[in-house]
């Protein structure tokens, strides 16, 4: 099928989309909605400018629209992105990299039935210590971007996830029940390099954030 797929920036939606493609279907354009809102309840928000980067690497059309972020009535921003993407590449199906929140696929579900489109969720209800193995035997190359719960703290960020990384992102999960694929908003991501990719991004400069156990980086890349 001729699929778009929802590109945050983050590992879950470009896993997503590498799994949809490994599948056999046919990645056609990537939507990106970028929200004023920093604590959207719908959408990723640290870094999401550089899905402009992301998008060349993988030679596909990004459709770029705003919104101001608002609950519920952002969905009617991402409704008319999808509608977009639907009407000038003659997608089939919106992949998302949900993997638990019914409140995220269900409303993407539902503009997609409204669309009559398929709504792929690759990642749903998969086990967030193996999904971060996966990443690292499928080449991807992921850094930390934010972090937004106790006991996390800016040395986290820029952090690659690698097998040290889910050491001890595993002992946290033990002790203070964070989430190891940050799917709470404990933690948000950055794809530097996947497969999907034709060339690694670098970052050149970056700007730290925040306070207390709320913490974002901005990066410039090459």
């Amino acid at each position: 099928m001729k699929l778009a797929f929802l590109l945050s920036g983050g590992k879950d939606s470009l896993y997503a989309a590498y799994l949809a493609k490994q599948a056999g279907h046919e990645l056609v354009c990537a939507i990106t909605i970028y929200s004023k809102n920093k604590d959207s309840y719908m959408f990723h928000t640290p870094c999401v400018e550089k899905t402009k980067k992301q998008a060349k690497s993988m030679s596909l059309s990004l459709l770029a629209c705003k919104t101001k972020g608002e609950k519920e009535k952002e969905l009617k921003d991402l409704e008319k992105a999808i509608k977009k993407a639907k009407q000038k590449y003659n997608i089939q199906g919106i992949v998302t990299g949900a993997i638990e929140s019914c409140y995220q696929a269900s409303r993407i579900q539902k503009i997609c039935d409204k669309l009559n489109l398929e709504c792929f969720n690759p990642l749903w209800q998969k086990p967030q210590l193996e999904l971060l193995n996966d990443l690292i035997k499928n080449g991807f190359k992921v850094i930390v971007t934010s972090v937004a719960a106790y006991p996390l703290n800016p040395s986290l960020l820029g952090r690659k996830i690698d097998k040290k990384f889910i050491h001890e992102i595993k002992l946290l999960q033990e002790k203070f029940k964070i989430n190891p694929a940050g799917e709470g908003g404990e933690f948000e991501t950055f794809v530097l390099n996947c497969p999907l990719f034709s060339n690694s991004l670098k970052i050149i400069d970056k700007k730290i954030t925040g306070k207390n156990n709320s913490w974002k980086m901005e990066v410039k890349l090459k």
